[in-house]
């Protein structure tokens, strides 16, 4: 039985590539698994569940899989087309937790700023002005800023988030 299971549910590839840098990183101590795919999670301590956000909450997928758990230790991990750490980001990350059992506890937290779907960035641009999430300039430049993201520095934070987890666990956990 290995310590972790990463679970992810991802639409562009950037949860996953967020996931999938998690598992590399972590040196053979989890296993990884769509959301859609996952193992039972009795053998696992400590389950990362990565999503991306979708109207400032977690998908669908993700949402079904956080309700089943519990009694788990939880890390949340999520990728965004906002700023990681802005309002939204910090309040999608809370809007995750509303959806586990008051068994499960959450150990941590890793929001990671990613590419917006194109298809979204289109319904967005045939928004009328005045919605919230009409075509601005200062909005165009937050599509164009997160289009590049998950980066090479992203993918490395998230390598040092886990290893760094890693380490806390084998210190006050295990």
């Amino acid at each position: 039985m290995k310590d972790f299971l990463i679970v992810y549910s991802s639409k562009t590839g950037n949860t996953e590539k967020v996931a999938k840098k998690f598992y590399e990183a972590a040196g053979g101590r989890c296993d990884l698994a769509a959301v859609k795919q996952v193992p039972a999670v009795d053998d696992y301590k400590v389950i990362f569940a990565g999503y991306w956000v979708d109207k400032g909450e977690p998908d669908k997928d993700m949402q079904e899989f956080l309700q089943a758990l519990d009694n788990k230790k939880v890390v949340l991990f999520q990728t965004l087309g906002a700023e990681a750490y802005s309002d939204h980001g910090v309040s999608a990350l809370a809007n995750a937790g509303r959806y586990l059992s008051i068994s499960c506890k959450v150990v941590g937290t890793l929001s990671i700023r990613g590419a917006i779907d194109p298809k979204l960035i289109e319904a967005m641009m045939k928004m009328p002005e005045g919605h919230p999430h009409a075509p601005t300039e200062e909005s165009k430049k937050r599509w164009k800023d997160a289009s590049s993201h998950p980066d090479e520095a992203d993918l490395k934070a998230a390598g040092e988030y886990i290893q760094k987890f890693i380490a806390f666990y084998d210190k006050f956990y295990k």
